[in-house]
């Protein structure tokens, strides 16, 4: 997605955001920066940050949150390169299905596979002899298999731009596949390896329903469990995470992380010849795909098909009553759609600022929502919480509204609508605006008769992302969902914590098919337009 930002559609560089424009952004990005200024000038007040690091509170969680986040991070990047340099550049069989079918587990938010494994495993579930993954290995084993797509599309992705020609000179000059591998092609892909290992730490940070059933005490899980009864701890910790993720982004920036030279895209021509390895290799690779997405799917068709263990309450099993998934699938859908659209309504501004306009306003207005995004949706609601509840009058009424939900959603998505809408920009010719305000058009008229109809599906592909997104979120959608207000995500989490796991299963296939078809339309297809090259 980057390397769309970086297309060749010169900016125009004119006379900065103006007055209106320049006014309306600075607006946004402070909106934008407000939960995390909101979030240190409490703590700064209450001064629980030097109580919290003096009483030894912060040690085990902050380092159980380190160790994972490296652990995940180490072991999904070498999963997620070895398999994209095994697809692009070996002769496996399947190459073109296993192309798109390894990037499927994104389909599956994180905590809906750990319930699905967590519950089929142990005594009494489909898999006995497999022992419950919880506590570190648990949640080590869980997200490095959901995860791994984070290092392994950005490696794919520059492996389709870099000529085979190095490769063919090494071996000409004598070296075999592997070290010409390690020494010729591996070099070229830091910065993609490089990435996706820090967004995989980032991932892992960031994450709540996992490490949350799977009891593995990370900043996340404490932080949401002492909101309530230590408001202080939560706080202090809320913000030490979110120093921590900011971090993580801004290494990500000064990696220049996509940044990389656009190249030409290259046919696929296999460097690494594997012989009578060839179908092992191929069925290694199916591994993370059948744990990650195929086991799950049937842990969940099993869980309906069985039934549930308590008679009348709940969903009971296949030929029950699924009137109950209205509700959900209707909180699911206007929360995403509305926080969709005003998302791309928010961000458009910006994303007109930085291209067309430029400056440092507009670019400062850009970093700052794109920043956000690397602060975990658990620190998003708890300053927005905080914000509230400490504000008298009105501000103090929004406690879990709707309106305060999309305010959420839209802070912390808000970059993913942002770049797709700067992409849509930049693929809108700058003399087209150039002619039209030659020839004295207004820019209401200009924009809606010849910008929005070119504009129209970066933006609705930019809303589609936040959607995504929005349907999956979890902790953001507990701590401020109004009461009564069910999502998808909040069922599938309330009933794993009560043992409906018939519930659990038919609410989490709906998630899986929504999340699949949208995932497929937003990422994957673009991702493997080329699949037959």
């Amino acid at each position: 997605m980057t390397e769309v930002l970086a297309g060749t559609h010169a900016r125009s560089r004119r006379r900065g955001p103006g007055v209106l424009l320049g006014a309306g952004i600075t607006i946004i990005g402070l909106l934008f920066a407000a939960p995390f200024l909101y979030l240190l000038i409490s703590v700064v007040r209450s001064g629980s940050v030097l109580d919290v690091l003096g009483s030894g509170a912060i040690g085990r969680p902050l380092l159980n949150s380190l160790i994972l986040g490296v652990s995940v991070s180490a072991a999904a990047t070498v999963l997620g390169t070895l398999a994209a340099v095994l697809v692009q550049r070996a002769d496996v069989r399947g190459r073109r299905v296993l192309r798109i079918a390894l990037a499927l587990p994104l389909v599956l938010p994180s905590y809906v596979g750990a319930t699905a494994l967590l519950a089929a495993t142990g005594v009494g579930g489909m898999l006995p002899f497999i022992p419950r993954p919880v506590g570190f290995w648990g949640a080590f084993a869980v997200l490095t298999i959901f995860t791994y797509p984070y290092a392994y599309l950005p490696v794919l992705a520059r492996l389709t731009m870099i000529p085979t020609s190095t490769e063919e000179a090494a071996r000409v000059l004598g070296r075999s596949a592997w070290p010409t591998t390690w020494r010729v092609l591996l070099p070229q892909l830091r910065p993609a390896i490089a990435g996706g290992a820090l967004l995989v730490f980032l991932y892992t940070l960031s994450d709540f329903g996992a490490v949350s059933l799977l009891r593995y005490d990370t900043l996340t899980r404490v932080i949401y469990s002492s909101r309530l009864l230590d408001r202080d701890l939560s706080l202090a910790l809320g913000l030490i995470l979110a120093v921590l993720a900011l971090a993580i982004a801004l290494l990500m920036r000064r990696a220049g992380v996509g940044a990389a030279p656009p190249l030409a895209r290259t046919r696929w021509q296999p460097t690494i010849t594997l012989g009578r390895w060839r179908s092992a290799v191929s069925a290694i690779l199916l591994l993370p795909l059948l744990i990650g997405v195929v086991l799950p799917i049937v842990i969940f068709v099993y869980w309906v098909l069985r039934g549930g263990t308590t008679v009348g309450v709940g969903y009971s099993g296949w030929g029950d009553d699924l009137s109950f998934l209205v509700s959900p699938l209707l909180g699911s859908a206007s929360a995403a759609i509305t926080a969709g659209v005003v998302a791309v309504l928010v961000t458009l501004p910006v994303a007109y600022a930085v291209e067309r306009r430029g400056g440092v306003l507009s670019e400062l207005s850009g970093s700052v929502v794109t920043s956000v995004f690397a602060l975990p949706g658990l620190v998003v609601a708890l300053a927005i919480i905080t914000w509230t509840l400490g504000t008298p009058g009105p501000i103090g009424s929004l406690y879990q509204t709707f309106p305060l939900l999309i305010l959420a959603y839209v802070l912390h998505f808000g970059a993913q609508s942002l770049t797709g809408t700067r992409s849509a920009i930049t693929a809108v010719p700058v003399r087209l605006e150039e002619a039209a305000e030659s020839l004295g058009v207004p820019w209401r008229r200009r924009f809606l008769r010849v910008d929005l109809p070119l504009l129209l599906p970066g933006l609705l592909a930019a809303g589609g992302l936040v959607m995504l997104s929005t349907m999956k979120e979890l902790p953001a959608t507990l701590m401020l969902a109004p009461i009564g207000f069910e999502t998808l995500a909040t069922v599938i989490w309330g009933a794993a914590e009560d043992g409906f796991f018939a519930e659990v299963g038919i609410t989490s296939i709906l998630l899986i098919a929504l999340s699949g078809v949208l995932t497929w339309f937003l990422v994957l297809r673009k991702e493997f337009h080329d699949t037959q090259t």
